[in-house]
């Protein structure tokens, strides 16, 4: 069998490895689109490239000379959204597996969960913040959408700082209908223009769900002893004060703020019903995605 972390660390082919981690993994991201004749009809929408030719009804082209796609009343309610924290914290690598960083650990999650929403059959889109913007790809349906995803997951780069709080807000246009929302982040900053944005879609009732990404030096301050590190969304140049020294003195009340913060975060979304699942980049990214999935689960959140 290949090894996932092998795999992840030594390939640029995003869709490889999704192929590997859906594996059998046979654990959707809820119930899935409902088929057959008990599906009520809602609407007629124009064709849009990347959906499923089956949908296509050829009776009403024939009449129009348009494609047009047939919805059910649980299409047009139902999309799940993608969120990337690509800001310049995420590119903290790993150095227990080489090549891997918290970057391209959360990407390839959201590309896994975007393949299962395809497999489902359910329109999805992806939300990248990255150097104080937002970037957008519109949710829609099928194999072509899926390739879109996965193309803009796999040219992100971890840039500058997460966008303010105002853009972020003006941003939520995307989610007018009720939703899943995928979020990946590191989540060092917190409360941040990105939990008031999540908390925000929680409050108008789409279902959110937080991953946090971490390193094991992060996790348990196994850095190099004496050396300085610098916030890498503190600014440029770097300072004095931007500048930590962690020693061992430093190290034990850095432990004991991380646990504090981690916290805090994991309070916060569970006061405001939102899954919160915590990884380490250097875990196997099947079991990673199992347990983000599970714990998201009605049965899961109902214990």
């Amino acid at each position: 069998m290949l090894d996932t972390a092998a795999l992840l660390a030594h390939t640029n082919d995003l869709e490889l490895i999704v192929r590997h981690v859906l594996a059998g993994l046979g654990h959707g991201i809820h119930a899935g689109r409902e088929r057959g004749a008990g599906v009520e009809f809602s609407e007629y929408r124009a064709y849009a490239p990347g959906d499923e030719w089956r949908r296509v009804d050829w009776k009403l082209l024939a009449r129009a000379d348009r494609y047009y796609v047939r919805e059910a009343e649980r299409d047009s309610h139902v999309a799940t959204w993608l969120w990337l924290d690509a800001t310049a914290s995420m590119a903290e690598p790993s150095r227990q597996v080489p090549k891997v960083d918290k970057l391209r650990f959360a990407g390839t999650v959201l590309a896994c969960i975007a393949a299962v929403a395809q497999r489902q059959g359910d329109a999805f889109g992806l939300v990248v913040c990255t150097d104080g913007k937002t970037e957008f790809t519109p949710a829609s349906r099928g194999p072509r959408q899926l390739q879109r995803v996965l193309a803009q997951l796999a040219k992100a780069r971890p840039q500058g700082a997460m966008p303010d709080a105002a853009t972020l807000q003006s941003s939520l246009h995307f989610a007018r209908a009720p939703s899943l929302v995928f979020a990946a982040s590191d989540c060092l900053e917190w409360p941040s223009p990105l939990s008031e944005a999540l908390l925000r879609l929680r409050h108008m009732q789409h279902d959110v769900r937080l991953l946090a990404v971490r390193t094991q030096a992060e996790v348990d301050a196994s850095f190099n002893p004496g050396a300085g590190y610098r916030d890498p969304e503190g600014g440029i140049p770097a300072t004095a004060a931007r500048l930590h020294l962690l020693d061992e003195t430093g190290r034990a009340a850095y432990r004991a703020a991380l646990t504090a913060h981690f916290a805090a975060v994991g309070g916060t979304c569970r006061q405001h019903d939102i899954p919160y699942y915590e990884a380490r980049i250097e875990q196997p990214l099947a079991a990673v995605l199992r347990g983000w999935l599970q714990l998201a689960s009605p049965r899961a959140r109902a214990r």
